[in-house]
C-alpha cells in the first residue's frame, strides 16, 4: 500500500509487519545502531537516543574510537552479521557514502534512519525508497530543522493565507560549525547547501504551495569543489518571488532567518525555526528540542511499518547546481 500524505512526502506501510512490531515495541526498546561517529552522532543523537524509552543503544560503527560499554565495530557488515538483535541503524557518515551502507542495511532487514541530507544524489533517495517498500523496512530521511519548535506552528499560520513573497537569509561560520571537515569541501560534500538544506527543509515544510527554483548564483572558492555562498531565486505556483542567501563566511552573530510576507500579514522564523514573529509580535516557543523529535518520529514509524522520506529539499539544491552560474572567488583554508 501506497500512501502520500503531501505531494512531496511519501510513506509506505505494510500492516502484517506493523502488527508485529506493536507487540514487540510492548515489551522490549529498539536496538540500534550508530554508524559514524562524529560531531552530529556525539552531539545529538546519543543524548536523544539516550533520552527516548523505546530505543536502547546497542553497537558504534565507526573506523576510529567507540564508546565504553558499547559493541565497537569498523565495518557495517561485521555489525550486521554478528548483531541479529540491532534492529535498526542510525546512518551519520557523510553523503558520499551513505548509499552503500544504507542499501546494505535494508537488505540486511534492518530499518534505517538517514541524517540530512538523505543521499548525495536524489537518484540514490529513490532507489533506497523503492528497496525498503520492497524489504517491508521503515526509511526514514530526517530533516532536523523541521522539527524546530516555530516550524509547525509557521507552517499553520500559513496555511490559509497568500503568500507574496519569502526571503531566506542562512549565514554562518563555517570555521565554527566544521572545522577541518575536508568532505564539505569535496564533490557531494553539498558545501554552504549542508546547512543551507536546512531553510530549504523549513521551506518546503511550511510554504503553502510548491518551490521551484528560477536562477542560481553559486560562489566557488578556486581551491574546492562545492560552494562557499549561493544566492536563489525560486517562484511558487502563484509566482509569488522567494529567495535564499546562503554564506559561510559571516563570523561573530550566526542568522538563520526565513521572513514570509502575505496578504494578510507576515512571520519572521529566526534562530533557525526556534523563533517565530508573527506581524512583529513574538510568539512564545518551548525549548528546542530537534533530534528528541526526529527519535518520536522514528518511534512511531517503526510502531507503524511506516517510512517517511521527502526528497524535495534535496532537489532544490540539485536544481540549484544545474541552474546555477558558477563564480570563480578567493581560495578557502582552514
Amino acid at each position: 500500500m501506497l500512501a502520500v500524505p503531501t505531494p512531496e512526502r511519501i510513506s509506505t506501510s505494510s500492516s502484517v509487519r506493523a502488527d508485529t512490531r506493536c507487540l514487540v515495541k510492548a515489551t522490549e526498546p529498539t536496538r540500534i545502531a550508530i554508524v559514524g561517529l562524529g560531531k552530529i552522532a556525539h552531539d545529538q543523537h546519543i543524548p536523544a537516543i539516550g533520552r527516548h524509552p523505546g530505543f536502547s543503544l546497542s553497537a558504534i560503527v565507526t573506523r576510529g574510537a567507540g564508546l565504553p560499554g558499547f559493541d565497537h565495530f569498523t565495518q557495517l557488515d561485521a555489525m550486521l552479521a554478528a548483531r541479529p538483535d540491532v534492529t535498526a541503524v542510525a546512518l551519520c557518515v557523510p553523503p558520499q557514502v551513505r548509499f552503500g551502507m544504507a542499501w546494505a542495511a535494508l537488505s540486511a532487514g534492518r530499518d534505517v534512519l538517514l541524517e540530512k541530507p538523505p543521499g548525495a544524489t536524489v537518484a540514490e533517495v529513490h532507489a533506497l525508497t523503492d528497496l525498503a517498500r520492497a524489504n517491508g523496512r521503515t526509511l526514514f530521511a530526517t530533516w532536523h530543522s523541521r522539527f524546530a519548535p516555530a516550524v509547525a506552528p509557521a507552517k499553520a499560520w500559513l496555511g490559509d493565507r497568500t503568500v507574496t513573497r519569502a526571503d531566506i537569509v542562512w549565514r554562518e561560520d563555517v570555521r565554527k560549525w566544521h572545522p577541518g571537515q575536508a568532505w564539505i569541501w569535496q564533490a557531494g560534500g553539498m558545501g554552504v547547501f549542508d546547512p543551507g538544506i536546512n531553510a530549504l527543509s523549513i521551506v518546503t515544510e511550511i510554504m503553502p504551495r510548491p518551490l521551484h527554483i528560477t536562477s542560481a548564483e553559486l560562489e566557488f572558492p578556486e581551491n574546492r569543489d562545492t560552494p562557499i555562498a549561493a544566492r536563489l531565486a525560486f517562484a511558487d505556483t502563484t509566482s509569488a518571488p522567494v529567495t535564499a542567501d546562503f554564506d559561510w563566511r559571516q563570523t561573530g552573530p550566526q542568522t538563520w532567518d526565513i521572513r514570509v510576507e502575505t496578504t494578510e500579514g507576515a512571520l519572521t522564523l529566526s534562530a533557525g525555526g526556534a523563533k517565530l514573529e508573527i506581524d512583529g509580535r513574538t510568539v512564545d516557543q518551548p525549548a528546542e528540542a530537534e533530534y528528541d523529535g526526529i527519535y518520536a518520529r522514528f518511534a512511531e514509524l517503526l510502531a507503524t511499518g511506516m517510512s517517511d522520506v521527502d526528497a524535495s529539499p534535496l532537489v532544490h539544491v540539485a536544481d540549484a547546481f544545474m541552474l546555477g552560474r558558477r563564480i570563480v572567488t578567493d581560495p578557502f583554508h582552514d
